[in-house]
């Protein structure tokens, strides 16, 4: 995308009181926090990490054994960090979108799909049975196309969509502008009942509270240290005392495993994000976005964004960001030259929005793999487990993915657990300086595929070739 000098001096005056912190966590009072762990003590399951993962993993291992002693670690608040930073978007796919599954588990998809989409029906009967107040809509995607070589893709993720059970429409540009208008346009692929649109924060905090209400023993400002076999367990040692427990889950995601072995595997990413101010009716009237459906476009760097309950728009993606060394830093929270571009991006997309202000301007962690789709596996004799690699589609995958450590953990025989993509590795990766090269050089190629008409170049070819490319 392109922007004249005046227009870009437009985009910057409009960050101007854009506030340095996410908007979910701002907006909303966060609950009290729990006290640390001071003193050693037992447990059944042991949990370190306070996000979605881990939330969804204590809580669902009460839910089958409301006996379980249950304890759940967190070095801030649970829900601070990539749980309460993204974007809402709870999808179904398991595998970072259809066609990233079938190029790696082509024979699995008809039950992977399934599998996702019974997930999101579980999560919806879980806010409503532990009233989670987290503004939940099955309010569907739309994914569009900005540029003509996209169209053709949106036409085979459509077939696809459809083969695998999905409720899909294909929208050529007048009835996408008639949806949504953008003079960007020119179609789309809605998926109505893939993605339900949530405030992540909240999210958090409500399976918090209820894993509090069924018995789960929070400990907060409790950063786990280092975790080794015992011999009828394991223990979890924490900067003032020790947590022994027969079994334990890692749910850490971006941030470095406490397993070294694990971080071979594992891609610390950051991704950026606006939000505007409240909207008025005559101003969503004028790009005629009447619905709650989350939007993301086609290109290999793409744009994902959003209405919230307060009736912002939320913007993000496009720019993610590796930082040499796999750094996961506070200060790499802020960006300024890629909230600069957002801001650029967002009037492109909407012209007749020009003059709206941003609120909030933040940034966050994503922990991408290989495979760009989570995986799962167990350690220290089968006695620990661990869920990485979300690649940003964790809200709703964490859930699925903790479930299937339970199983494994407990020696539960389940169709989930038995699935291949639950039973494999993606390839390491290799180590700096080469891992910071071939990842500028990748982000470079998809960035001229772009502007290329997607034609991908030797680079990317040859990483589609071993089984490493990419596309959104």
């Amino acid at each position: 995308m392109t922007r004249s000098s005046g227009g870009e001096a437009s985009a910057l005056r409009s960050l101007a009181d854009a506030a340095p912190r996410p908007y979910w966590l701002d907006v909303h009072n966060p609950p009290e926090p729990r006290s640390a762990l001071t003193a050693d003590r037992r447990a059944d399951l042991v949990i370190v990490g306070g996000g979605y993962t881990g939330l969804w993993a204590a809580l669902q291992a009460k839910e089958y054994d409301p006996g379980l002693d249950v304890v759940l670690l967190d070095a801030d608040l649970c829900g601070s960090a990539a749980s309460g930073r993204n974007g809402g978007f709870c999808a179904s796919s398991l595998t970072h979108g259809i066609r990233n599954g079938v190029d790696r588990f082509a024979e699995e998809m008809p039950e992977l799909e399934a599998h996702g989409l019974a997930n999101l029906d579980g999560i919806e009967r879980s806010v409503s049975r532990y009233g989670i107040d987290c503004d939940f809509h099955r309010a569907g995607e739309l994914d569009v196309a900005t540029q003509p070589w996209q169209l053709a893709d949106l036409a085979e993720t459509a077939e696809l969509a459809e083969r695998y059970g999905h409720q899909v429409r294909l929208l050529d540009g007048g009835q996408i502008r008639a949806e949504v208008d953008s003079p960007t346009y020119l179609g789309a692929v809605e998926m109505s009942r893939a993605v339900a649109m949530l405030d992540p924060a909240r999210l958090a905090w409500g399976l918090r509270r209820a894993c509090l209400e069924l018995g789960v023993q929070i400990h907060e400002w409790s950063p786990a240290v280092g975790v080794e076999r015992e011999r009828d367990g394991l223990a979890v040692r924490t900067p003032y005392a020790t947590v022994r427990a027969a079994r334990g889950i890692l749910a850490t995601n971006g941030f470095p495993p406490l397993l070294r072995r694990l971080r071979s595997y594992i891609i610390p990413v950051y991704d950026y994000v606006l939000v505007t101010e409240p909207l008025t009716d005559q101003q969503f009237d004028a790009i005629g976005w009447r619905n709650r459906q989350g939007i993301s476009d086609s290109g290999n760097q793409f744009h994902y964004y959003r209405r919230t309950e307060d009736n912002r728009i939320l913007w993000g993606g496009y720019d993610t960001v590796y930082y040499y060394g796999g750094q996961v830093r506070d200060e790499l929270t802020q960006r300024p030259r890629t909230h600069a571009l957002l801001a650029s991006h967002f009037f492109q997309t909407f012209p007749q929005l020009e003059g709206v202000r941003f609120t909030h301007r933040w940034g966050g962690v994503i922990d991408t793999c290989s495979r760009f789709c989570p995986f799962v596996g167990t350690a220290l004799g089968g006695k620990l487990g661990y869920a990485l690699g979300f690649t940003g589609l964790g809200v709703g995958a964490t859930r699925f993915a903790a479930a299937v450590l339970l199983d494994k953990l407990y020696g539960r025989y389940t169709e989930r657990s038995q699935l291949r993509m639950m039973n494999s590795m993606p390839r390491p990766l290799p180590p700096e300086p080469l891992r910071w090269a071939g990842i500028q050089l990748t982000r470079w190629s998809l960035s001229r595929a772009d502007r290329r008409g997607g034609q991908r170049n030797l680079w990317l070819r040859t990483l589609d070739r071993a089984g490493l490319g990419f596309d959104s």
